[in-house]
């Protein structure tokens, strides 16, 4: 990849965060809502103050928000802040700020997609690399075909199904939580034990409603390469059918794999935040929800603007990765 090229990418990305921050920017204050005022009206209603005092609450908060000041100012003083990775104070969890409530949901988040979505990437591409191999057996094409029916149902629906039946009905597993009610955290084998049991459901909705979309794309890739040139030279050449498997019809179907693998964790962790939400999960997914219903507007744009970046510099991380890859594409 030509440095030309390198610093187009960047720039590229910084484009994509600055469209993105932008928006997340514009579209609340181009509301007619007043979320300061509906967060400390809620309060104000359930007693936490005298309504009479809502008045001067709100006119602090603009002027400590700097909602006060005018629009230009605010959105230059916004995007500094973001660059400084600053996204002030959690309305609901003050005096926490918003990165304090990320950096504490974030390890549970990425613990989850981590492990779901790179099992999900290896099973969905071998099966659906086997469901197009003409050489495979039969019984294990066939095997493929019931992931490809779960491609239309949501992690959500999945999510909830497995909570009904192997959670509640059949008792396999813990319904929800990140560990044992009253088990204190700590690094002993019971510990990691158990909050590998109450993170199996959360995992398997995912995998399982990811997994069909990576067999049917494997899949078709596998039966455009089936006519390629290289793989009838590798017949022809007498290869043993297992390496013309793994070096030439496999390595080649991965490729533009390698490059959905980028965007997958934008797809799955949409769905994250629900499942996070219905098994009770620490994580990203739950502080977004929690902070919906609070109207807590300071963790809501903090949480939008952090995984925005975090999805484009992957996927611009991956763009750089592809060509070493697919030494095709390096002097492209």
């Amino acid at each position: 990849m030509t440095p030309k090229l390198v610093i187009r990418r960047l720039l590229f990305l910084v484009l994509v965060v600055w469209a993105a921050s932008t928006i997340v920017f514009l579209v609340p204050r181009l509301s007619s809502r007043n979320a300061l005022r509906e967060r400390f009206g809620e309060l104000a209603r359930t007693g936490g103050f005298s309504p009479q005092d809502l008045e001067k609450i709100l006119a602090s908060m603009q002027q400590q928000f700097g909602l006060d000041q005018p629009l230009s100012q605010q959105y230059w003083h916004y995007l500094g802040n973001i660059l400084r990775m600053d996204f002030g104070y959690s309305l609901y969890r003050y005096p926490s700020t918003v990165s304090e409530v990320i950096a504490q949901s974030l390890p549970w988040t990425i613990g989850l997609l981590l492990v779901t979505t790179i099992l999900s990437f290896i099973i969905g591409n071998l099966l659906g690399a086997v469901a197009a191999w003409p050489r495979a057996p039969r019984w294990l094409r066939a095997f493929a075909a019931p992931f490809i029916l779960l491609t239309g149902v949501p992690p959500v629906i999945m999510a909830i199904l497995l909570l009904f039946f192997i959670g509640f009905r059949l008792g396999w597993l813990p319904l929800g939580g990140a560990y044992s009610a009253g088990v204190v955290p700590n690094l002993s084998f019971g510990f990691a034990l158990d909050m590998l049991q109450h993170q199996v459901l959360p995992a398997l909705s995912l995998i399982l409603g990811s997994v069909g979309g990576w067999v049917l794309s494997m899949r078709g890739m596998g039966v455009t390469i089936q006519g390629e040139d290289y793989v009838n030279f590798a017949e022809h050449k007498g290869l043993t059918g297992g390496r013309i498997f793994r070096d030439y019809y496999l390595r080649n179907a991965m490729l533009p794999q390698i490059t959905a693998l980028a965007l997958a964790p934008a797809a799955i962790v949409t769905s994250a935040i629900i499942v996070e939400g219905l098994f009770g999960l620490p994580g990203i997914g739950s502080a977004l929800n929690l902070a919906i219903r609070a109207n807590d507007f300071p963790t809501i744009y903090g949480i939008v603007v952090f995984i925005t970046i975090a999805v484009a510099v992957l996927m611009t991380v991956v763009e750089f990765l592809y060509p070493l890859l697919d030494p095709r594409v390096r002097n492209s």
